[in-house]
């Protein structure tokens, strides 16, 4: 189950993406916004970060105007790694090193097609682990307040 979540900037992408999602196979569940009525981003990364840290879904997709602000809300949940990204390299090396769980991108700064191929990057790639997983393990130690040094 992957979690989709955007502020009133971005619906029309989001509900772009859920389709593209869906007619892939996946199942996906909309945590909002659902119209163009101004909003706050925070609200709608807190809700897809909280179903990714909590189990409810495996993974989530965030979309604001860059992408920036929603990820910054949804970091701020232990256990989220949210990436923005507006290309596919990034977006696959996103997943393959710092295995993030959560991509988010914006729909001022990309159009409809490079966002599904962002995507598509983001869900083929694959966590490495290995000294990889070395430096989540160090992401993890500062979220509960460790010295990493």
């Amino acid at each position: 189950m992957i979690a989709i979540g955007c502020d009133h900037v971005a619906v029309d992408m989001k509900n772009e993406i859920i389709e593209h999602l869906k007619a892939k196979g996946l199942e996906v569940k909309d945590f909002g916004t659902y119209s163009t009525e101004r909003t706050h981003y925070p609200i709608y990364g807190l809700r897809v970060a909280n179903a990714v840290v909590s189990g409810e879904c495996e993974k989530g997709i965030l979309i604001c105007g860059t992408g920036v602000g929603i990820s910054l809300a949804a970091n701020k949940v232990k256990g989220i790694r949210a990436a923005v990204c507006s290309d596919c390299y990034t977006a696959k090396l996103s997943k393959v090193h710092n295995n993030s769980n959560i991509l988010a991108f914006g729909a001022r700064v990309v159009g409809i097609d490079l966002a599904k191929m962002i995507v598509d990057s983001w869900l083929d790639a694959e966590f490495e682990g290995g000294r990889h997983q070395i430096r989540i393990d160090m992401l993890a130690a500062i979220e509960n307040g460790e010295d990493i040094e």
